[in-house]
């Protein structure tokens, strides 16, 4: 079988992208706190009795299609979010801005379901579902 230019730089292009991926679908561990929602990045309005989340903006931007993050294939995944012996489910609506890679930002009706919202910030583990 003879390689040429072409099927060695798509073979590269997966490469990479499976590796800029992969990270996304383990198990993060990282600050949880809590945001007021709006136009989420997804293109959709949100409220803050939605059980929603924003993920960081490092991670949001790896999957975003053509520029547009109206098409991110993270929008609407489901996400496991743990905090002690609580754990809930979100949806993925949002980018975060100041979020590190693996913090997360709910809802305060998530984040509420975890712990009051007077903690403001918590270390939690979430994955995607």
């Amino acid at each position: 079988m003879k390689f040429n230019l072409n099927t060695l730089l798509v073979l590269l292009a997966f490469l990479l992208a499976t590796v800029n991926a992969a990270p996304a679908f383990g198990t993060h561990r990282g600050d949880l706190t809590f945001y007021q929602p709006g136009l989420g990045a997804c293109g959709r309005f949100n409220k803050a009795s939605d059980f929603i989340a924003a993920v960081s903006h490092t991670l949001y931007d790896q999957f975003t299609i053509g520029g547009n993050p109206n098409n991110n294939s993270l929008c609407g995944r489901r996400i496991k979010v743990t905090f002690g012996s609580k754990s809930i489910f979100v949806r993925m609506v949002d980018r975060c801005e100041g979020c590190q890679p693996d913090d997360l930002d709910l809802s305060p009706a998530a984040f509420g379901k975890l712990a009051p919202l007077s903690r403001g910030r918590i270390r939690g583990s979430w994955r995607f579902a």
